[in-house]
């Protein structure tokens, strides 16, 4: 039923709120505009991938390689730009490229050979990390020379003027109106059922709401961050993707049941293969963004995060067996990822406790999924 209300929205707001709550009682620059601006980096990274995350989860496959992908690409971009000298936007091109193509050959495995993606993504999450370590030679590599700023590295340090940061608002509000319009279009079409007009507009209002107090907020420090305008962009896409085409609903049917999309006549293996190879995309950008907010291409980059962006899924409500979820629940389970981390960091807690937090709230999402399914 639309516009219905589950325990899952509300103990995910319950816990958000309080997150923010404590970090902000014990660490007060948690709420400045500082700290929120860089928090939007880091939900922005977490986020991008989450939302890949989603694109493989809603078939029913998962994706254990992409954490080792974020180093390893961004570790080929890095090369090829400092060490190479290429200019930044074909060093980017080149290894987004080969995110694309390397995903979309684990796809192919994956269908054509009938065998597990935990597998495959597991075998590439050690090869991938093998390969990463020879690109940058087990060394750290700068994305920026001495006293020169690149393109790379303006990913995450480059803001948005204050008059236009608002004008993306006003832009963004009006495209979500638009889309939900669309969606009221095409469900009464079908003969669907519809929530009330007031709480359509409400919740939209809402959205809106948010979106022009978040670029009021990062105003206040320098604007808001392009990271956070490329999140944005990829949020969009793979929203329209999955609930404005015929390949969104072919994932979600297949996550459904495969063997009735299948007989529905459902392109399967193209769908999948699809999914995965946006996924290479993602990752790629994942990446891009996660070295120049390192400001090097290191060893660790990009260590465990397909857990974070898996987590962040499954607190957002996707199903692990398929055909549920949403880009507003993955970018809700991002914020809260991103906010234990950031709250933690600001609050000094060592690295031992943070893996062990990730992983309480990792094995809490699961459980959840697990008992609200029954």
């Amino acid at each position: 039923m639309q516009g219905k209300l589950s325990l899952r929205d509300f103990s995910i707001a319950a816990v958000l709120l309080a997150a923010c709550t404590l970090f902000a009682i014990l660490s007060p620059q948690f709420l400045g505009s500082r700290n929120l601006s860089l928090l939007m980096i880091e939900l922005a990274i977490t986020a991008t991938l989450a939302l890949g995350m989603l694109l493989i989860i809603l078939p029913g496959h998962i994706d254990l390689s992409a954490g080792s992908g974020v180093g390893l690409l961004g570790g080929i971009a890095s090369v090829l730009v400092f060490r190479y000298d290429w200019p930044a936007p074909f060093a980017l091109g080149l290894a987004a490229l080969a995110g694309v193509l390397i995903w979309r050959g684990m796809g192919w495995l994956i269908i054509r050979e009938r065998i597990p993606a935990f597998i495959i993504t597991l075998a590439g999450l050690l090869i991938f990390k093998g390969l990463f370590w020879l690109v940058i030679q087990n060394a750290t590599v700068p994305i920026v020379a001495a006293g020169q700023t690149s393109l790379y590295s303006l990913l995450t340090t480059y803001y948005l003027p204050a008059t236009v940061g608002l004008v993306l608002a006003a832009a963004l509000s009006a495209l979500l109106g638009y889309l939900k319009l669309r969606e009221r279009a095409q469900r009464t079409d079908c003969g669907f059922d519809l929530e009330s007009a007031p709480v359509a507009f409400v919740k939209w209002f809402i959205a809106a709401q948010l979106l022009f107090l978040f670029v009021i907020v990062t105003n206040q420090f320098r604007g808001v961050p392009l990271a956070a305008v490329i999140l944005g962009a990829v949020a969009t896409a793979v929203h329209v993707i999955t609930k404005h085409t015929p390949f969104g609903r072919h994932l979600y049917a297949i996550g459904g049941n495969e063997e009735a999309a299948v007989v529905s006549g459902i392109p399967v293996k193209a769908t999948v293969v699809g999914a995965f190879t946006l996924m290479g995309g993602i990752v790629a950008l994942t990446g891009f963004m996660q070295t120049a907010y390192s400001g090097a291409s290191t060893t660790t980059v990009g260590e465990l995060m397909e857990l974070d962006a898996i987590a962040a899924c499954v607190i957002g409500g996707v199903s692990l067996k398929g055909g549920r979820g949403s880009v507003l629940g993955v970018l809700f389970g991002a914020l809260l990822m991103a906010v234990l981390l950031n709250g933690m960091t600001l609050l000094a807690v060592s690295p031992e406790f943070k893996y062990i937090v990730r992983g309480l709230v990792l094995s809490l999402a699961v459980w959840m999924d697990v008992k609200l399914a029954r």
